[in-house]
């Protein structure tokens, strides 16, 4: 329940977050998506209470490069939303980074990213949070790629052992929304308990 009631209460975060930040963010962040405006704050500050009292981590995915319909950006929208969700709460942060690094073109990524959900492939992540023991609130980000998460996310997910934490998904896309992806997202997860 705890989880279920994080992923609502990081929506209404996010969509307060995108409405807050400068025309510069605003412009990367939206990618061809419409825009959210919160004019009740009232469940933002419902996450940061729930949040309060403990260590934050902010790990997020986020591929900059060439993007559909907006052309090259220096960095991705996962990662400007990450920052701003850890600036926000104080948070630490951890990008998730494949080893091998993707593709920066959109075709490239596109194939790469095809080819890995086929397989069920778990790319191999560069680093590791060697004190996830430390954080009782856990801010998971990454893009809708085909209707999902990137796998990996998935290796990111299944990598820890996150019982006991409060764990806040959250998610960029150009349309799509989140295709399911927390209903996967609470699979994983309750897999750790």
């Amino acid at each position: 329940m705890k989880r279920f009631l994080a992923f609502m209460l990081a929506g209404a975060v996010m969509a307060a977050l995108a409405a807050c930040g400068s025309a510069a963010s605003e412009e990367a962040v939206t990618e061809g998506e419409a825009q959210e405006v919160v004019t009740d704050n009232t469940e933002q500050a419902d996450v940061s209470e729930q949040a309060e009292g403990g260590n934050m981590l902010v790990a997020y995915f986020s591929l900059a490069g060439e993007q559909y319909s907006v052309g090259v950006i220096e960095e991705g929208n996962t990662s400007i939303v990450a920052h701003m969700i850890a600036e926000e709460t104080g948070a630490d942060l951890f990008e998730i980074e494949a080893v091998e690094p993707y593709p920066t073109t959109y075709d490239g990524l596109l194939n790469v990213s095809r080819q890995e959900m086929a397989e069920g492939a778990r790319p191999e992540i560069a680093g590791t949070v060697e004190n996830m023991d430390d954080y009782d609130t856990v801010f998971i980000g990454y893009p809708n790629w085909w209707g999902d998460m990137p796998m990996i996310v998935y290796n990111f997910l299944e990598s820890y052992d996150l019982s006991g934490k409060t764990i806040v998904p959250f998610c960029t896309h150009g349309g799509s929304g989140l295709s399911w992806t927390e209903r996967t997202f609470a699979e994983i997860t309750e897999g750790n308990m």
